[in-house]
């Protein structure tokens, strides 16, 4: 069965899914680096290229490759998902956050190629690829992703960004859906 076979097989009958349905179906895809590779493109200047690899009303597939550069801290609006390691080492970060205020830093761990990590609906984390490992990850997200916030720490501001932009400050005026500035 080809890829594209099995994420219809897998995602395609999932309504309103759990958090452990969405990682079962992440497991069950069983989805290789060697089946996603001609997929991934340069992330040109960005922390990471992305592409949708299945959508629906209900779940997201997505796969990215990241470049040195580290995303922004930022949540995943009202989804919640899991997210795998396909290829290399990343550091994610994961940060408290309090109403009105920007997030502040809880801790950092190294995921490595096979493991799993959550991302819980508002909790706001960043990643990097750690070392140069040639970080390729898989996020499989619920609902899909509409409403990201992006957190600007040293300017103590906060963006809601469109659907098309990605983990990092918009350089688009587009992209910024709406801007908060917090007190300093």
């Amino acid at each position: 069965m080809g890829l594209q076979s099995r994420l219809e097989n897998v995602l395609g009958s999932l309504r309103s899914p759990s958090k452990e349905q969405l990682k079962k179906a992440l497991q069950d895809m069983n989805i290789s680096l060697g089946e996603v590779e001609q997929e991934l493109q340069s992330p040109d200047g960005n922390p990471y290229y992305r592409k949708l690899l299945y959508g629906n009303d209900e779940v997201e597939l997505l796969v990215m490759n990241w470049s040195q550069l580290e995303c922004a801290p930022h949540d995943h609006g009202n989804s919640y998902g899991w997210i795998q390691v396909l290829n290399g080492i990343t550091k994610n970060t994961v940060y408290e956050v309090r109403e009105n205020q920007l997030p502040q830093e809880l801790f950092s761990e190294e995921k490595q190629q096979g493991k799993l990590f959550f991302a819980p609906k508002k909790g706001v984390h960043k990643m990097k690829d750690e070392g140069g490992s040639g970080l390729v990850t898989l996020h499989l997200y619920a609902p899909p992703i509409k409403g990201m916030m992006v957190y600007d720490l040293e300017a103590c501001a906060a963006c809601v960004v469109s659907d098309d932009c990605g983990a990092w400050w918009p350089e688009e005026l587009r992209e910024k859906v709406k801007e908060i500035q917090f007190r300093q």
